[in-house]
């Protein structure tokens, strides 16, 4: 081991270099150490202590995020995410250092964790595989492109990944939610329980089951033998990969562009800019591999062409930034009046809620008025982060429910960069021009009409998260709670697209390994490849696409192919 990392660390040229440590850039040097190819991961913040990023007295202090968000407002765009006020401010970007623009009008909420890590810290651990439903919706609905993979393609990987994190879930036999390798299912509680056989009762097409993913306590104190909660990237792919022996980790590394040689028209390496001197660096690879998230992978690629940097890539057809996807979703505040509460606690996490797969437009198209579909998640008679009082409120329980669902693929939806606006370390900000269309407008309208029916079922009403703390100081009577809250774009964390697969340079970026078409040796495997939004949690499926890409670049490199 001692001999692999010295013969690493003495290299002039690494075989791979993969920016980003997060879920994806965690798997892709797992995968490609675990073949004796020779990494070097990048991360553009710093590697942190687990008593740092976890709960120590630091991440507890209230102080600090009201004085990031209040006063010296560096975390503005930050603390809309409601995971900003329970975990560490920390776990986010400064918003002064990493500004991004966007048109007036046209609000669009960057979330970002630039840490070793990166948002496997702040994650729900929800893991769900995506059917044909998704990679072949244009066939079925005639919108858009459909993916040039199917499940059919990822489904090793999707097992593979499942078996290794050890992921929970139930073997429910469902067409648009294709089952896994999984542990087993997690409990539903009892007032779940009364839910899923009312929804079952009431409708053939619909099913309530525990979800998918993680199982893991909300909040992880670090110990000597488990630093790190399950859901991390250093509890699993990050720690696999670093003991392969082949691959480095650099952090503070904040990478600016891909460096193409204009002659051999292939990815030489990269560039970053040291983020504590702000010193300028080149590194070497015979490949490069983009998993810094997806609007951060589309950010370095853009910084990467010809307007930038001679021989630059050329983005001959102006598809490099556009097609940005997101997903529209709603939370309702659920109160239930009259119900027990639970005899023991359960937790909100991850596999630790229930779902309602998608149900709309399976069959039949445009049920709604609408193309596509969407998800509901929910929890009722949890929430260990809930105050004692809140969990049970005078004579009822309280409990949520979220949908979200797929947003069409629409080319005005993009990322440029700023010609005025720069960053900490002088690269260019992104500019992001989104909106929610048409479409995603009548889904919305359809979701929390739904929402409200199936609550009804059990004899609660919604409202709104203030809702929460207005029931208590009613004596746990309410008459009527009718507000909900809309997801801002890029609030729920799910954004996507920008550098789409497909299987013609004409019409995508890159092909249905991820792979440039103009650079054949460079990749890009987070969120930025995908084609369509899908209704699921993406984390899943983006580390599926980098396990089986990092399978085929590592072949090809075998092979002499690069």
């Amino acid at each position: 081991m001692e001999q692999k990392k010295q013969l690493l660390g003495s290299s002039e040229m690494y075989d791979v270099i993969v920016v980003g440590s997060g879920p994806n850039g965690s798997v892709a040097a797992k995968e490609l150490g675990e073949r004796g190819l020779r990494v070097l991961l990048l991360e553009a913040g710093p590697d942190l202590r687990p008593e740092q990023a976890l709960n120590g007295r630091e991440v507890r202090d209230m102080s600090k995020r009201l004085y990031r968000h209040w006063i010296s407002k560096r975390q503005r765009v930050q603390s809309t995410h409601g995971g900003y006020w329970e975990s560490n401010p920390d776990l986010f970007v400064d918003d002064v250092d990493n500004p991004y623009t966007q048109p007036e009008g046209k609000r669009f909420g960057w979330i970002r964790g630039r840490q070793v890590g990166g948002r496997s810290l702040t994650w729900g651990g929800v893991t769900l595989r995506l059917s044909d439903y998704e990679f072949k919706a244009a066939s079925r609905d005639g919108y858009g492109e459909d993916w040039p993979i199917s499940h059919g393609d990822l489904a090793p990987y999707y097992e593979k990944l499942e078996r290794f994190f050890g992921i929970w879930g139930g073997k429910d036999g469902l067409e648009q939610l294709p089952d896994g390798a999984f542990v087993e299912a997690a409990e539903l509680t009892p007032l779940e329980q009364q839910l899923k056989a009312q929804v079952e009762g009431r409708w053939s097409d619909r099913k309530l089951i525990a979800s998918r993913g993680f199982h893991h306590p909300r909040f992880h104190i670090p110990t000597p033998e488990k630093p790190w909660p399950g859901l991390s990237s250093q509890a699993h792919a990050l720690k696999a990969a670093l003991a392969t022996g082949f691959v480095e980790l650099r952090a503070n590394a904040v990478v600016s562009h891909v460096c193409v040689d204009e002659k051999s028209r292939k990815a030489r390496g990269v560039g970053y800019i040291d983020r504590l001197d702000k010193t300028a660096h080149e590194v070497n690879a015979r490949a490069v591999v983009l998993c810094a998230s997806a609007l951060e992978t589309v950010r370095i690629l853009l910084h990467s062409t010809q307007a930038y940097r001679a021989g630059g890539l050329q983005d001959a057809e102006g598809l490099l930034g556009c097609y940005l996807l997101d997903h529209i979703a709603t939370t309702t505040a659920v109160f239930v009046p009259n119900y027990p509460a639970a005899t023991k606690q359960y937790a909100l996490l991850g596999s630790d809620s229930y779902l309602i797969p998608r149900f709309r437009n399976l069959k039949e198209q445009g049920e709604g008025g609408f193309l596509r579909g969407y998800g509901l998640w929910g929890g009722l008679q949890r929430g260990a982060f809930l105050p004692g009082f809140l969990r049970r409120v005078g004579k009822g329980s309280l409990g949520m429910m979220i949908g979200h669902g797929e947003t069409l693929a629409r080319r005005e939806n993009r990322l440029t960069l700023s010609g005025e606006v720069r960053d900490a370390w002088g690269i260019p900000a992104a500019h992001i021009d989104f909106s929610w269309g048409e479409n995603e407008a009548k889904m919305l309208a359809d979701m929390r009409a739904q929402i409200r029916e199936i609550v009804g079922m059990i004899g609660g009403v919604c409202g709104s998260w203030a809702d929460f703390f207005r029931v208590p100081l009613m004596g746990g009577h309410i008459r009527k709670m009718e507000r909900d809250t809309e997801t801002v774009p890029g609030q729920y964390v799910h954004e996507l697209g920008g550098a789409r697969m497909g299987t013609s340079a004409s019409s995508s970026v890159l092909n249905s390994y991820a792979q440039s078409w103009e650079v054949p040796n460079l990749f890009a495997t987070d969120g930025a490849c995908w084609v369509s939004a899908g209704w699921q949690n993406p984390t899943h499926t983006q580390m599926a696409i980098t396990a089986r890409t990092c399978d085929y670049l590592a072949k090809e490199m075998q092979a002499g192919h690069l």
